[in-house]
């Protein structure tokens, strides 16, 4: 994006102007400021079917965190996912009310949830799927049912992941996954359960 000022063509990245100052405009304008973002680890080269289609890589991350007690996930596969700066983000409130209750990144994710994945055992599997899709961007709204203790036990919860994903031709990133869960007062909807 661009603006004139002053008689000078300013880029909102960069400012570099070589005519005089306009009145009152400080001669001398100074750079904005960069923070400077911790080096992030390099993501995992994904399995190509994993990343190949938007079918694939949401049916990668419920496979990636399901499987029996003591078994450990493969989250090297699970990082491989996920674009740069990525987050995983609860929209259920807080017990103080606050919304959402937890933000965090794909090794906070990972640090958090492993423990409990592991503890007695975790299925996750999608039950119905909307996608909407421009360009390089696409948005599913994931319906999905959560197990312990075998892939088979009922569901002890249900929710719908909020999934923002990106392609740049030759694979899929998911970008946010945003997700809350059914509890009183909060139903799923009709339109993103099964058909009956």
């Amino acid at each position: 994006m661009m603006q004139r000022v002053g008689g000078c063509l300013v880029l909102f990245v960069h400012a570099a102007c070589a005519s005089a100052p306009a009145p009152n405009v400080d001669p001398q304008p100074q750079p904005a400021a960069v923070v400077a973002e911790p080096p992030q680890p390099a993501s995992p080269e994904a399995r190509p079917a994993d990343v190949a289609s938007i079918e694939a890589i949401i049916a990668a991350l419920y496979d990636v965190i399901s499987g029996p007690a003591g078994q450990d996930r493969d989250w090297n596969r699970f990082r491989s996912l996920f674009a740069s700066g990525a987050r995983l983000i609860v929209a259920a409130p807080a017990q103080n009310g606050r919304v959402p209750s937890r933000n965090m990144t794909v090794e906070e994710y990972v640090v958090s949830a492993d423990p409990f994945l592991k503890r007695d055992g975790f299925w996750e599997r999608e039950i119905a799927r909307r996608v909407e899709r421009y360009g390089n961007i696409a948005h599913v709204f994931s319906t999905y049912e959560s197990r312990v203790k075998s892939a088979d036990s009922p569901p002890f919860s249900r929710g719908i992941n909020s999934i923002q994903l990106a392609t740049n031709g030759q694979r899929w990133w998911v970008v946010t996954i945003f997700w809350d869960f059914e509890r009183p007062g909060n139903p799923i909807p009709r339109e993103y359960l099964p058909p009956e």
